[in-house]
């Protein structure tokens, strides 16, 4: 539990000083434990996302980082988007299996960032509905299908 609080600190002060672009660390989120974060994004310029507000989910359990973060969109405002779930469940591989100790909240950020910003197309994944209907709350707990690389 020490190791995964004193690298959590790390990961906090690094995303305070320097945050991805688009994001903010909600510091309220943080007041009161470490193991739960709010991170408020907002669309890259240029994008289809340009403007629009979002938030993210980062739950860290007692493994981390060898066991990935839950991350999650939140909120009222849930990215319309082929690898995104209208729960805010998201479809990225660094989420579940392709983790690596080696990642951090700024590197999945950007990689959420990068997803966002590489879309064509604002829709659903195809089987939405069915998905949201039946998944487990914990996006984790998915055994998700890697079937498309492109937006």
């Amino acid at each position: 539990m020490a190791s995964m609080q004193k690298r959590l600190q790390k990961e906090l002060l690094a995303l305070q000083s320097d945050p991805p672009p688009g994001m903010t660390l909600n510091e309220r989120s943080v007041q009161n434990t470490i193991t739960e974060w709010f991170i408020d994004m907002e669309g890259a310029a240029g994008t289809l996302y340009e403007g629009e507000k979002f938030q993210l989910l980062f739950k860290f359990s007692s493994r981390y980082p060898f066991d990935s973060p839950q991350v999650m969109f939140t909120g009222e405002n849930i990215p319309v988007h082929p690898h995104v779930y209208s729960n805010g469940h998201i479809c990225l591989s660094i989420l579940t299996e392709d983790w690596s100790p080696a990642l951090s909240v700024q590197s999945v950020c950007l990689s959420i960032i990068s997803m966002l910003s590489s879309c064509k197309e604002k829709r659903r994944p195809p089987d939405n509905s069915f998905y949201v209907k039946t998944c487990n709350k914990n996006p984790k707990k998915t055994k998700w299908w890697y079937h498309d690389d492109t937006c």
